[in-house]
């Protein structure tokens, strides 16, 4: 299981393209791969090697001292567990209203009350690892400060070769095609009328590569201003959590209300284009969404009712 399988079910490009575009901070990490999990044909097993993947994910950023590493991984257990517990019944539940939605049309404003949910559960675990988060960030030492700044400098180097440095037409194809497997996971395999839909509103789209690229690096130096902020002594753990949480806000409602206007567009058009290809599907199409979106609540059903 990979973290870039960032998908949930019957909206997979708009929650993708809302994760990449708000949400790709390492605090949610845990609940963005447990989504992603239950489009997954292995979604116990997934889910079960979720600790091991935050914490690769995380260290993959910080590099964290072997001083520091059990305190990370017990943060990384504990968080697992409340989410197990806690957060897999709702995330079922919604399952469950999708699923109901699943045999009818569907309106972009339906689609963007999912995506609306789905924010909702990413809130919460923002909410819970709050106050771990604070206490394991003011930990960081410059030297990790400056491998946090690499590993930025690294990932934007990638999405600027994947993103930026590629044909127009290459970004639309990558794009189809990424979304078009992520649709199929739900309603199989669609067709070429089906697609032609997905391509015509691909071409259409307000996506711009170079713009989030741009934002993001802004939200980056935020954040590395932020974690240096959080290690100097006599702030207050208040004042520390503010911090943070006014950061994850920044990201959801930019400040800049240009970039905020154009980030709701991505949304609505995200959630206009689900529903026009659903609209396309056969009552087969949707009668096997239907079954597999039973089977993911199942899934996580039994996930929540594990012991320790």
């Amino acid at each position: 299981m990979t973290t870039t399988s960032t998908a949930l079910i019957s909206l997979p490009f708009v929650f993708m393209q809302w994760l990449v575009s708000t949400r790709l901070a390492g605090i949610i990490l845990a609940l963005a791969a447990a989504l992603a999990l239950v489009a997954c044909s292995a979604v116990k097993l997934g889910y079960a090697n979720l600790p091991h993947l935050a914490w690769w994910w995380l260290d993959g950023y910080a590099d964290f001292s072997d001083e520091q590493e059990p305190a990370v991984r017990d943060a990384i257990a504990s968080l697992y567990t409340w989410h197990r517990q806690d957060e897999l019944p709702r995330v079922a539940e919604l399952l469950g209203r999708m699923e109901q939605m699943a045999p009818g049309e569907i309106t972009p404003q339906q689609a963007c009350s999912v995506l609306k949910e789905v924010q909702d559960r990413l809130g919460a675990v923002g909410r819970h690892v709050e106050p771990t988060a604070v206490a394991l960030a003011a930990k960081l030492t410059p030297r990790q400060l400056r491998h946090i700044q690499r590993k930025f400098r690294s990932n934007n180097e990638s999405f600027r070769r994947d993103w930026i440095e590629v044909s127009p037409e290459e970004q639309r194809d990558k794009r189809y095609k990424q979304m078009l497997d992520r649709m199929q996971t739900v309603y199989g395999t669609l067709d070429e009328p089906q697609r032609r839909i997905l391509r015509q509103r691909l071409s259409a789209t307000l996506w711009d590569p170079h713009r989030m690229l741009a934002q993001w690096q802004r939200r980056q130096q935020d954040l590395l201003q932020i974690l240096a902020r959080l290690g100097q002594p006599g702030l207050a753990p208040a004042e520390a959590g503010a911090l943070l949480r006014g950061w994850f806000e920044a990201l959801e409602r930019p400040a800049d209300p240009a970039y905020r206007a154009y980030q709701d567009a991505l949304l609505q058009e995200g959630c206009a284009t689900f529903a026009a290809v659903h609209q396309g599907t056969t009552a087969a199409q949707r009668e096997q969404a239907e079954h597999r979106l039973r089977g993911w609540q199942r899934d996580l059903r039994e996930l929540s009712a594990q012991q320790p």
